[in-house]
């Protein structure tokens, strides 16, 4: 198993066709081109040219992906067809529009219906899918209900049981903070997220890429469920970020206290992998950066460093106890 976090941008990641390896999945979460103050990029382009950008990011990613491989690409709802559009003319077939409705208050808006969800485009290289588990989930009953379910329900196209990692208190101890308690990055991605994603369109052994890696969510996720990983991040300081997350894995990062919400699932062992062993073992150190000499992006000399199994382990069978 290996992980990679690649400190550049993702357009020059492209530019030199730097990833050899062949992926399996990919989640696709970039900036929303909403005039964020981002310090390394310019999150208020011309449409036309973020578009081409996500179309360049899109046609890559459709190269280095295995046969059946999926993409999940994560935008805001009004940017919907541009979302479809872009998939489908670099070679994506679409299987699913999935409304995550985040378990936080709507946002307001005049004239309109307030915004209380974004879409994820479930795409997949070719028509014939690789991987899809069918998995189950086991939610509260809605108050009508009088009788309990036997083994769950399947996951469907809306998610509404995952909550978004809001600014006040319910985004919880997952959220990053800096010392003063601020938010590190206020677009941190939950784990209960890509937890979903991972499970239903990987194995493990298989290769997950995230082009935005921001905080590093994706990887993080992957690494404990005995997946491979790549991020590109172009922020130096979100690089150092993951690379500390995979280091030393918090305890509110540990995944294994969603195990029980899947229990339902058939042959989940199989697909999460061993339930208290994480894959620091036989791990491979791959370079932390791409080494450069000019760009203001890389930061050169480090590696990717493989927390030693044993803390991990023990960490996670503590939180399973409390499951």
């Amino acid at each position: 198993m290996y992980y990679q976090i690649i400190n550049k941008s993702c357009i020059d990641v492209i530019k030199v066709n730097f990833i050899h390896e062949k992926v399996d999945l990919t989640f696709l979460d970039p900036p929303f081109n909403q005039q964020k103050d981002y310090a390394f990029h310019n999150d208020n382009m011309n449409e036309q040219e973020y578009w081409e950008m996500m179309k360049k990011v899109c046609q890559y990613t459709n190269e280095i992906t295995n046969k059946g491989g999926a993409i999940y690409f994560m935008q805001r709802e009004k940017n919907t067809e541009f979302v479809l559009k872009v998939l489908r003319e670099t070679g994506w077939v679409f299987q699913n529009l999935i409304i995550w409705k985040k378990k936080t208050s709507a946002v307001p808006v005049a004239n309109k219906y307030g915004k209380h969800f974004q879409i994820i485009v479930y795409a997949t290289k070719g028509e014939k899918v690789k991987t899809f588990h069918r998995l189950r989930i086991n939610p509260e009953l809605p108050a009508s209900y009088k009788i309990q379910r036997e083994n769950g329900v399947f996951v469907t196209d809306v998610w509404d049981d995952i909550r978004e990692l809001t600014s006040g208190y319910f985004a919880g101890n997952e959220a990053i903070r800096a010392e003063n308690g601020d938010r590190f990055h206020k677009q941190q991605t939950p784990l209960a997220l890509l937890l979903r994603i991972i499970l239903t369109s990987s194995k493990i052994g298989n290769t997950i890429f995230d082009p935005f890696a921001g905080t590093g969510t994706t990887l993080v996720v992957a690494h404990q469920l005995q997946r491979n990983a790549i991020g590109i991040e172009i922020d130096p300081n979100n690089a150092n970020c993951i690379k500390e997350r995979l280091q030393n894995i918090r305890e509110a990062d540990l995944i294994q206290k969603y195990y029980k919400d899947y229990i339902c699932t058939e042959n989940l062992s199989e697909i999460w992998g061993d339930e208290f062993e994480v894959q620091t073992k036989n791990t491979t150190q791959l370079p932390f950066c791409i080494p450069t000499t000019k760009s203001p992006y890389t930061t050169a000399g480090e590696n990717v460093y493989s927390q030693p199994p044993d803390t991990i382990t023990n960490r996670m069978a503590q939180a399973m106890g409390n499951c």
